[in-house]
């Protein structure tokens, strides 16, 4: 069974590049829009979610813009807007052998910023991030659909029901100390990560929470 990687691809135009928390959102949102069944075009990609999801659930952030973005959009994919940002997830790859339109994006100057205070979360699921760790916006997004992820895995159909109505609904927030230290014991999923990439193997990286989720810890 062929190893893959989920490929997101995050729109940043020089002129206008998105909020850091609008792009963790939106990775978030795009991952569930793909793992979703009742989405028009994943019965084609059933078999290749399917051998994503048997190894580990690999994801890689690369940035887009201009006439790369134009390009991006004509792969097969899934756009998902999330007030300034705009990220594109494509159907998993193999390791080694993507598109060249998606090969050769860059995966470094994902580093956004927020430059005011992000909405008040209302419904749906919160996505904790770790406070102790300093991670690009790329790899924050792929952590953020990472939590995403273990959040679809430990959600019922009738939750996964009420979710979908809801847009999918999910907040990513940095937590303080204090409640990152209860949300890690508290027994909700927690994305643990791999380590191939700027933080040490086994980091707790994202902590999902909503009211119906199951308890859990996963390893990616």
């Amino acid at each position: 069974m062929t190893e893959r990687v989920l490929p997101l691809v995050v729109r940043i135009e020089r002129a206008a590049p998105p909020e850091r928390t609008d792009a963790l959102e939106a990775a978030a949102t795009a991952v569930l829009s793909l793992l979703d069944p009742l989405q028009d075009q994943r019965p084609a990609w059933d078999e290749a979610i399917s051998e994503w999801e048997d190894h580990r659930i690999r994801k890689v952030v690369r940035r887009a813009r201009g006439a790369e973005w134009r390009r991006v959009l004509e792969l097969p994919g899934i756009t998902v807007t999330v007030r300034t940002a705009e990220v594109r997830v494509h159907p998993p790859v193999p390791l080694d052998d993507w598109p060249k339109d998606l090969s050769r994006l860059q995966v470094s100057g994902t580093d956004l910023a927020d430059t005011a205070p992000p909405p008040s979360a209302t419904g749906g699921a919160v996505l904790w991030v770790n406070p102790h760790l300093d991670m690009t916006a790329g790899k924050a997004m792929a952590q953020a659909g990472h939590g995403a992820q273990l959040a679809w895995w430990g959600s019922d159909e009738p939750a996964r029901a009420e979710w979908r109505d809801r847009g999918f609904a999910t907040a990513v927030r940095t937590a303080s100390p204090d409640r990152w230290s209860a949300l890690v014991g508290s027994g909700l999923p927690v994305v643990r990560d791999a380590g191939f990439t700027e933080i040490e193997p086994g980091s707790a990286t994202v902590v999902a929470e909503a009211p119906w989720l199951r308890l859990g810890v996963f390893e990616v």
